[in-house]
């Protein structure tokens, strides 16, 4: 069973683990690179920092204890929108529900937050990234995001509505 929970500043070392993790074993859909985060980056004071985001929720997957996952969402720019990222799913907790789990409890945060949209970045040619997301309602926009650190490549952002639509067929509809 996936367990999940909210991680605060105190609980760098967790974070600090599966991010490194992530980095060392999918550096390719991430926009940090390992090195970033290794060597004089890698302070408790900065791990901290990055779960302290004002307005942020740090979320940890865990089976049988040991975490395997993680996803944040953070404020965005734009009013009412907030950003799924750090989206990570070590080996242990493929295929076991531990990444459609994440992205609903970041939605779940969301919408507590008063967001109408949820948004994200991911890279083209992460095809189980892709297939997650949209499994979980989000869309291409079509619109770019960062440039990945090869100098090449770049994010595609994906959103999804946290607005309840309600029915088709309700007045103003169609």
């Amino acid at each position: 069973m996936v367990e999940t929970r909210v991680l605060v500043p105190d609980d760098w070392l967790i974070w600090r683990e599966l991010r490194l993790e992530a980095l060392r074993e999918a550096g390719y859909a991430f926009g940090s690179q390992l090195a970033d985060w290794q060597g004089d980056g890698d302070r408790e004071e900065r791990w901290r920092a990055r779960l302290g985001i004002p307005g942020s929720c740090n979320i940890v997957a865990m089976i049988d204890g040991r975490p395997v996952g993680m996803a944040s969402g953070v404020p965005a720019e734009r009013d009412r929108v907030v950003e799924l990222i750090s989206m990570y799913v070590a080996s242990p907790g493929r295929g076991r529900g531990v990444g459609d789990q994440l992205v609903r409890e970041v939605e779940q945060w969301a919408r507590q937050a008063g967001a109408v949209t949820l948004r994200l970045a991911v890279v083209e040619g992460n095809r189980n990234a892709w297939a997650l997301y949209r499994r979980n309602g989000f869309r291409d926009t079509g619109e770019l995001g960062d440039l990945m650190p090869d100098g090449v490549r770049r994010e595609h952002v994906m959103t999804k509505s946290l607005v309840d639509e309600g029915p088709a067929d309700a007045p103003g509809r169609g």
